[in-house]
């Protein structure tokens, strides 16, 4: 017998199936050793196809061995694979690592497992042996600590008895080779949520008249036993996850297993939590915040069925449930759900592959749709389901508008909070309630400037400027794109004037300001720089929902989903930040982000305020974010889409091409590019393609490597993705260079 395998780590040109002499245990969907190259050096590889014979003449080495106690890949996954190799022009390797969690082809990280010490014979046995002398009893201090320990409790975790003083590791083989004590091992699943299972809640979900609609509608769909998408349109606080929950205690019910997606891992504790209560121990969680093993048991607990429900962030798309019969993608607009590393795949179209293998319902949820899904559902290749009013009649909140020119030139405020949002904030503090302000930026300072020359302070690796944090002892600079620090200079290193200038702000600055000017109120900063530890996220989010801070303050995390029913003010400190990228998604993503942080206000009885600083008071899309109106925004949004050709209307793919030596890749993408028009004018005249660049990237210089830019507009199909398949494969041949192909990448 053999096989055809993909080699994993090879040059993407070399990414395509070889021949091998299969051995025992060999199976599709396997993964192996292979000897590889002149050097017969030993690479990991997945079978993809086992036949009876191979070409002639050829040199066909024999398979090294099989991974034992590793993943095999089912048909699903194996077809997954392939597709995202299609799909995304990943290599298969980069796809199998994908797929299968982290650490799952490292054979050092083994299954975990629980030893227990019991008592192997009677306590009267026990009692005698004590009591005994010479060979027949115990022969040591230690062992008779072991003896009269295990007499009282009967069994113990090896460890514990391993700890008793004068027990030694010989004193329990000894007494386990005599038969006085045994010895067993039970897998230790490592689950950091099981907690979460041992309160119950199985109470009805009562629906009202909106959401029954919804439901009764999305529940049609799922039984119609065969693949569809619904997109469930609602605005913030009106039940959308009442309406999930239902659904799900159906599909369930019916045997099914349910996928559920949430962008970001700040929202899986609460996500978690309510899920947990319902479905017991049978949710597994899937995020990249949890340790190797930790992922690794939940892989494992899903592929062996005892799993009905896997939550989790974008990875989950890949459980391996055996029947799914729903998957839902909540907040479907957010960008998390698009990875930017290889395999460049988005979430919403492994969900849509998945679906369609399984026959199973694909259910995007959210307030602010993208505009790709909306258009979708209007032309009949989604189910629109909407929900346009908050569960149990709360208002949306009121959002007010500061303009920050104001602040400063009428009433001279140079401070990060307006007027406004303070008086707002000590309303708050009276009414015993709590409030969220959202800043986009971390750190105390943006950048740091000299007033005498003008020069910025930026990363000697990077083309960005450093950003200023503060800290006990004096604070650094840091570059928030590679991770370069710098003490802060007192003078400027061009000119050695010492007249620098600290300007833009942070979180970190916001933070002191309020301690400032709000002394009694307690503020928690939720960034990257306070959640670094292993789910610092579920505990800050706890101690909030537990009342233990007043004022939750943190970037783009505090924004999305959360329900925190005591939030009566939320606070945007720069409605701007995102608004005059140059991108063309950047007023939706304004006018998503917007929406998304003024709904998490007046959620529960209390009506909600929301207060909105920003320098372009009249902007179009922070009126209609003030105002959640979704619809009227798209129908101007989608009109600009359509007469521009951009997406939904066409295919944006973004090819970067990077080196360290700036020379070489200014050559090598104006030579790509010369071999792209060539390739269209020759090969693919027959397709719409419209090329820009090659021009520097929006940053040019990142971790001391140069990047250059090309952008094609296109239709995605078979024979447009072959065209760059091709021009991977020639780039992949250059040294000093390489070319990252992104296919409808989050950034233009």
């Amino acid at each position: 017998m053999y096989c055809e395998v993909y080699v994993f780590d090879t040059p993407y040109h070399l990414d395509r199936p070889f021949d091998y002499e299969a051995i025992p245990d060999v199976v599709r969907g396997a993964i192996v050793r292979v000897p590889f190259g002149r050097a017969d050096k030993t690479r990991l590889a997945l079978v993809t196809r086992l036949k009876e014979s191979a070409p002639a003449g050829v040199n066909i080495k024999p398979v090294h061995s099989v991974l034992k106690d590793r993943p095999v890949l089912s048909e699903e996954m194996l077809g997954l694979c392939l597709f995202l190799k299609e799909h995304t022009l990943c290599t298969l390797g980069e796809a199998v690592r994908t797929v299968l969690p982290p650490g799952a082809l490292n054979e050092s990280l083994n299954v975990k497992y629980t030893r227990t010490c019991t008592l192997a014979i009677s306590r009267e046995e026990a009692t005698a042996l004590l009591s005994a002398s010479g060979r027949a009893g115990v022969r040591s201090e230690g062992q008779r600590r072991i003896v009269e320990y295990l007499m009282d409790i009967g069994s113990a975790d090896h460890t514990l008895v391993r700890a008793l003083p004068s027990v030694t590791s010989a004193n329990i083989t000894a007494l386990r080779e005599r038969g006085v004590i045994r010895i067993s091992e039970e897998e230790c699943i490592r689950n950091p949520y099981a907690h979460l299972a041992r309160e119950r809640d199985e109470s009805e979900i009562v629906l009202s008249m909106a959401q029954t609609e919804a439901y009764t509608r999305i529940e049609e769909l799922y039984l119609e036993d065969a693949p569809r998408a619904a997109l469930l349109y609602g605005v913030t606080g009106s039940g959308k996850t009442k309406v999930i929950m239902k659904l799900m205690d159906r599909v369930i019910g019916e045997g099914h297993g349910v996928i559920l997606m949430v962008p970001e891992i700040a929202l899986t504790p609460q996500t978690v939590g309510i899920f947990c209560k319902r479905y017991g121990e049978r949710v597994a969680v899937i995020h990249s915040s949890l340790s190797q093993g930790e992922r690794l048991d939940a892989y494992r607990r899903i592929e062996r069925g005892d799993v009905d429900l896997v939550i989790g962030t974008r990875s989950a798309a890949f459980a391996p449930l055996h029947d799914v019969g729903l998957i839902v993608i909540d907040e479907e607009h957010e960008h998390t759900y698009k990875s930017e590393s290889d395999p460049k795949y988005h979430a919403r179209d492994v969900a849509a592959y998945r679906a369609g293998h399984h026959n199973a319902l694909m259910l995007l949820a959210s307030a602010t749709p993208s505009l790709e899904s909306f258009y979708k559902a209007e032309c009949g290749k989604y189910t629109l389901v909407p929900l346009r009013e908050r569960f149990g009649g709360f208002r949306l909140p009121e959002a007010v508008i500061v303009d920050m020119r104001e602040e400063l030139l009428q009433h001279g405020n140079t401070t990060t909070v307006s007027n406004r949002l303070l008086d707002s904030l000590r309303e708050v503090e009276e009414n015993g309630r709590q409030a969220i302000l959202f800043l986009n930026r971390r750190g105390y300072n943006s950048y740091v400037s000299c007033k005498e020359c003008g020069e910025v302070i930026t990363c000697p690796r990077c083309s960005v400027s450093l950003t200023r944090h503060a800290s006990p002892s004096g604070g650094k600079l840091l570059c928030h794109l590679c991770g370069y620090t710098a003490p802060i200079p007192r003078v400027c290193p061009s000119c050695s004037s010492d007249r620098l200038d600290f300007q833009g702000f942070g979180t970190q600055k916001v933070e002191g300001e309020l301690g400032q000017y709000l002394p009694d109120m307690s503020v928690m900063r939720m960034d990257a720089d306070t959640t670094s530890g292993k789910l610092s996220y579920d505990k800050m989010i706890d101690d909030f929902r537990q009342g233990r801070a007043d004022i939750l303050l943190g970037t783009q995390m505090v924004a999305k989903g959360h329900d925190f029913p005591r939030v009566t003010l939320v606070g945007v400190l720069l409605a701007d930040t995102s608004l005059y990228l140059s991108d063309f998604r950047a007023s939706e993503r304004t006018f998503s982000l917007l929406t998304q942080v003024i709904g998490r206000a007046g959620r529960a009885s209390d009506n909600g305020v929301a207060v909105i600083q920003t320098y372009s008071p009249k902007n179009e899309v922070i009126r209609l974010a003030c105002l959640q109106d979704y619809d009227t925004f798209y129908k101007g949004e989608i009109a600009i889409r359509r007469a521009l050709s951009y997406p939904p209307f066409s295919d944006m793919v973004a090819m970067t091409v990077t080196g360290e030596d700036e020379r070489e890749v200014l050559v090598a993408a104006r030579e790509i590019s010369e071999s792209l028009v060539s390739k269209i004018k020759e090969k693919y005249s027959s397709l719409p393609f419209t090329v820009y660049g090659p021009f520097e990237a929006q940053v040019y210089k990142v971790s001391d490597k140069y990047r250059m830019r090309l952008v094609v507009k296109c239709r995605l199909n078979r024979q447009s993705r072959a065209l760059f398949h091709e021009l991977l494969c020639e780039a992949s041949l250059r040294r000093g260079v390489s070319l990252a192909v992104d296919l409808n990448p989050l950034t233009v």
